[in-house]
């Protein structure tokens, strides 16, 4: 979450304590709505009204919807660096392959958690928006960096080919998880479940990683 320092409001004044709640009901608010409408649907009359103030209100905090969905995937994309623990681990051993398991099914948990935000993020970002795009490649960058030291690691040692360009080995392990992640439920139809998910993209990307079996 942005920092209350941070916080300003359009005409470049820092935000107080209640302002600052205000703020918070909207961004609130916007993700809430998101679950049952498109960015393009949703309007700043909706969101004003879910929170009980006024157009007026909202539009002292954000110029428009896109905004405040702005802020909001920045706030999301950031909760990611809570899974960075699992990749400062060494991959070795069983640890090793549990510390891959717990990247993936955090990368998972978190798409589920705010799968609204982060498909219109990612839709948007496809469709050529730049500050979505940049939006996203920041939060993912915490996590295909790392990889990518990872495999470069393993290549070093022997045990990756040396074909393989670690940061494209990372971004197809980071781009496989995002959307396993978004399509999971779907696909969970056919007759496997979340976990057997988990377990088959955590030994896809272990093996990758470290050219090794878990």
């Amino acid at each position: 979450m942005t920092a209350d320092v941070d916080l300003l409001a359009i005409d470049g004044r820092r935000l107080g304590r209640r302002a600052q709640a205000t703020r918070r009901r909207l961004l609130d608010a916007t993700d809430e709505l998101l679950i049952t409408r498109g960015l393009r649907d949703l309007t700043v009359v909706e969101i004003a009204r879910q929170v009980g103030t006024s157009p007026a209100s909202f539009y002292q905090y954000f110029q428009n919807v896109e905004e405040a969905v702005l802020a909001l995937s920045d706030e999301v994309g950031a909760e990611l660096a809570d899974l960075i623990g699992f990749l400062e681990q060494p991959w070795s051993g069983r640890k090793g392959y549990e510390a891959c398991r717990g990247l993936v099914a955090g990368f998972m948990q978190h798409w589920d958690e705010h799968r609204a935000v982060l498909r219109i993020r990612d839709l948007a970002a496809q469709e050529g928006d730049t500050r979505f795009r940049e939006v996203r490649n920041r939060s993912l960058s915490m996590i295909t960096d790392r990889l990518t030291v990872k495999i470069a690691e393993s290549q070093r040692a022997g045990k990756v080919a040396p074909e393989i360009t670690p940061y494209a080995a990372a971004s197809a392990m980071v781009a496989m998880m995002g959307r396993m992640a978004a399509y999971h439920r779907d696909l969970e139809s056919r007759g496997f479940t979340s976990d057997d998910m988990v377990e088959t993209v955590s030994r896809i990307v272990y093996q990758t990683v470290t050219g090794r079996r878990p």
